[in-house]
């Protein structure tokens, strides 16, 4: 299917934002950007319209308004957002929010992204990205593309590798029937009895990720932060990416640059609410990518 949309969305910078870990570009020879993303057990291939604010999705409209419209958080007004950092006289965040046009925050599912930023600590992006792979790969459900899928890759020019050896992202159950030599041989390292833990919690009832949605935002991730091997920063990407509260503003070592370099004396949080994440999301991708 073809949509067009007006507001940001940029399939590249999205994928570069350090909140998602299944989308990989993909190269179709030199043609328009274009990525391969996995999410709740599904898989998506989308890429840039010939048209400016167009683009090529390899779902059915009724998968897009069911699951992938939602995810995106297509009903958000970005630009919106976007223009009150533009309009701040704030310099350096103006500057990055330029620079970080097109970048949304996903509506992604709470169990991965606990598990996915439990893995996240102390690792660089590909590191975190090699592991959760490994990870999908021995535990998470194989998808297999269907033939309209496959006929949408090879009618724009990709190749057939770009739709084999994909995986769900494993569930709580799958998780926990990894042994400890199989989550070190992922590189888990010293992360590995979090994430054990994580997963027994979320069997055993002690961790209830569906009643959290009824939280505040304070209570949420004072709940977050009793799972163990769960800090601060961890428990505010989930909150950010996985709950979707778009006020939380995870401090990682880019973050932390950011605000030593131009905000000493504190970043103004009450001038932002409640889109601190998203004024977060356009600072690490223009540091990262300085």
């Amino acid at each position: 299917m073809k949509i067009r949309f007006e507001d940001d969305l940029d399939l590249l910078k999205i994928a570069e934002s350090g909140q998602c870990f299944r989308w990989k570009r993909i190269d179709n020879g030199g043609g328009p950007a274009a990525c391969r993303i996995i999410a709740g057990g599904r898989v998506l291939f989308v890429m840039e319209g010939a048209d400016q604010g167009t683009f090529e999705l390899s779902c059915t409209e009724d998968e897009y308004r069911e699951f992938w419209s939602e995810y995106l958080d297509m009903d958000t007004d970005y630009r919106g957002i976007r223009k009150m950092a533009l309009d701040s006289g704030d310099r350096v965040l103006s500057n990055a929010a330029d620079a970080g046009k097109g970048i949304r925050i996903l509506k992604q599912d709470t169990f991965e992204m606990l598990i996915s930023f439990i893995i996240s600590q102390r690792k660089s992006i590909p590191a975190i990205r090699s592991t959760i792979e490994k990870i999908c790969s021995k535990a998470g459900r194989k998808l297999e593309l269907n033939e309209n899928e496959k006929e949408w890759l090879k009618d724009r020019g990709f190749p057939s590798e770009a739709g084999e050896d994909l995986y769900a992202f494993p569930s709580a159950q799958d998780c926990v029937r990894l042994s400890s030599d199989d989550l070190a041989s992922c590189g888990t390292g010293y992360r590995a009895p979090y994430i054990e833990r994580a997963a027994e919690g979320i069997i055993s009832g002690e961790i209830d990720l569906d009643s959290m949605e009824k939280l505040r935002d304070e209570e949420l991730i004072t709940e977050l932060m009793k799972i163990y091997g769960v800090g601060k920063k961890v428990a505010s990407c989930v909150c950010l990416f996985g709950f979707h509260r778009l006020d939380f503003f995870p401090v990682d070592v880019w973050i932390e640059r950011v605000l030593s370099k131009y905000y000493p004396d504190g970043f103004p949080f009450d001038a932002y609410k409640p889109y601190n994440g998203v004024m977060q999301q356009y600072l690490f991708f223009n540091e990262r990518n300085l």
